[in-house]
């Protein structure tokens, strides 16, 4: 099977994936869990499969149905992503220092 998308059309996708993702805002901190550090992995794959490993703030975190309904939608908006696989990861745990500058200074965090 022929390739269907080069290499930089692929690093575009993700891009795309990537903005579209800093749509989704966790509830409790109101930063989307992007700048908070949540997402460590995206793939994208020739059929479109796109996988998002990530993590919580918490292990109990009760807010992992939420944010992973919230990803397909923001995913919607991305025509190349045909299916979505959310994987929950908890090594390397989450801490603050994984938060971007802007969610540090947004949460009064130094």
């Amino acid at each position: 099977m022929a390739e269907k998308y080069t290499d930089d059309q692929i690093e575009q996708i993700k891009n795309n994936i990537l903005e579209a993702l800093e749509n989704v805002i966790d509830p409790e901190l109101g930063i989307d869990i992007i700048n908070l550090g949540l997402v460590y992995e995206i793939t994208f794959d020739d059929s479109g499969l796109t996988e998002i490993k990530m993590t919580l703030t918490t292990m109990g975190c009760p807010l992992a149905d939420l944010l992973t309904d919230q990803i397909h939608d923001a995913l919607k908006d991305v025509p190349e992503v045909t299916e979505i696989k959310v994987n929950l990861v908890w090594y390397p745990a989450w801490t603050v220092d994984k938060m971007s500058r802007y969610a540090r200074i947004a949460l009064g965090i130094r």
